[in-house]
């Protein structure tokens, strides 16, 4: 469709059904839709075009149970990564993105370059690498996009551009042929080999899939998929997140450890991930011995923390399906607990400083004590934590949040219903 068409589809209302569903109202995000057509058109003229979206994700339960093949329970979020892009002949992607300047790729060259980590060029490199190494084709592309997905919150900014551009190449040179899984596992790839971050698949599986979701990554080539329907605002609850103001930065090596430490227990028991371990074998007492002369303690409280939140991951969907909220807040609650006194992803060793998380952790347990939940969200250590707050005192909630981060820092983590899509394709 022409750019032209897209403006006056969206100024008719045409979107407004769709734009709904996917934000919950219609007005700001037609606007922000109608500002990305315009500033296409002022670059690249009235030309055929798409409007692609990928959203951010927020994770339910399986607090770092995903690197080792495990169960997750997440959800795709209002917030998103946009796109208004066409096919271009010149075999570079050229994206110009609000807030972050142009992104330029010469995609002649595929292979992963260490200057390019923790940037987007990287990441753009290792989407067409993965796309080309299962046999798709890739192409140039141009466009202009906007993110709101906070950079740097724990709500997988770079999975939401990875996925989308995933579904760029897709969508322009592939017919859409490709499923919403095979794009997580791409954009996977590119964000642990051309980004330099090391990744389970949970980040941009919720991405690409949408709705909320429960993830079995036993079988890591083909995970298992099961849609939940349930809104936490019918059942009297909001979900949201409180960002700590705290950067990722300097922390990839205490992520690091965590996949690695878990590794390094199943190494112990012949296995590759802990989810093929044995967990009875943790309580025996002579392989208890054995396994504290291979690994630090951390590590053993950490394959403590995967078993407790493996298990716990089902039994918090059900809880969801059954519409038992008073056993959802429970389980919750004790996530949070297990991720902070086994998994140790609250306070990074290597930082010791950083102690803003926990802060935020006690100060949302001190308002939320018997009423509601809180926990660690996503990798942890910096960014934002998760409660699940009373819809009668979200209000009361907000205001000393944000008396303590500033104004916006408390924002609610409302349910996308589907994941990567393009616009006009209907509810």
């Amino acid at each position: 469709m022409l750019v032209r068409e897209w403006i006056e589809k969206l100024k008719s209302g045409a979107l407004d059904g769709e734009l709904t569903a996917a934000y919950g109202s219609a007005a700001e995000p037609g606007a922000r839709y109608l500002s990305l057509l315009e500033e296409y058109e002022r670059r690249f003229g009235n030309g055929e075009a798409e409007l692609v979206s990928a959203p951010g994700r927020t994770e339910l339960a399986g607090n770092h149970t995903d690197h080792q093949n495990g169960i997750v329970l997440c959800a795709a979020v209002a917030m998103d990564t946009l796109a208004v892009s066409s096919p271009a002949p010149d075999g570079k992607v050229t994206l110009f993105s609000w807030g972050f300047g142009e992104i330029g790729v010469d995609l002649a060259d595929l292979a992963p370059r260490r200057s390019e980590y923790g940037g987007s060029a990287g990441i753009v490199r290792g989407v067409a690498a993965g796309m080309t190494k299962r046999g798709y084709a890739v192409g140039g592309l141009r466009g202009v996009m906007d993110s709101r997905v906070p950079a740097g919150g724990g709500l997988s900014s770079s999975a939401a551009f990875e996925v989308l551009l995933g579904a760029l190449f897709s969508r322009f040179y592939n017919a859409d042929a490709v499923d919403p899984m095979t794009l997580a596992i791409i954009g996977q790839g590119s964000e642990r080999d051309y980004f330099g971050k090391p990744s389970g698949l949970m980040d941009q599986a919720a991405s690409a899939c949408g709705g909320i979701t429960m993830i079995d990554f036993a079988d890591p080539a083909a995970p298992a998929v099961e849609r939940i329907c349930f809104d936490f605002r019918s059942a009297g609850y909001v979900l949201c997140a409180v960002d700590t103001r705290t950067s990722h930065a300097d922390l990839t090596d205490d992520y690091a450890a965590i996949p690695r430490e878990m590794k390094d227990v199943a190494a112990f028991f012949g296995k590759d991930a802990l989810r093929y371990v044995n967990q009875d074998a943790l309580d025996d007492p002579d392989t208890l011995a054995r396994l504290e002369q291979r690994v630090s303690p951390r590590a053993i409280r950490r394959a403590k923390h995967f078993f407790a939140e493996n298990a716990r991951v089902p039994r918090m969907a059900e809880a969801l399906k059954a519409g038992r909220v008073d056993e959802y807040i429970q389980l919750m609650n004790e996530s949070g607990r297990s991720s902070r006194e086994l998994l140790q992803n609250v306070v990074p060793s290597l930082h010791p400083e950083k102690t803003e998380m926990a802060e935020a952790l006690d100060l949302a347990g001190s308002l939320l004590e018997g009423r509601g939940a809180w926990r660690v969200h996503g990798g942890g250590f910096a960014g934002c934590i998760q409660c699940l707050v009373p819809e009668a005192d979200y209000g009361d909630f907000v205001r000393a949040m944000e008396a303590h981060y500033g104004r916006g820092a408390c924002f609610e983590l409302r349910v996308r219903p589907w994941g990567v899509h393009a616009a006009g394709q209907g509810l």
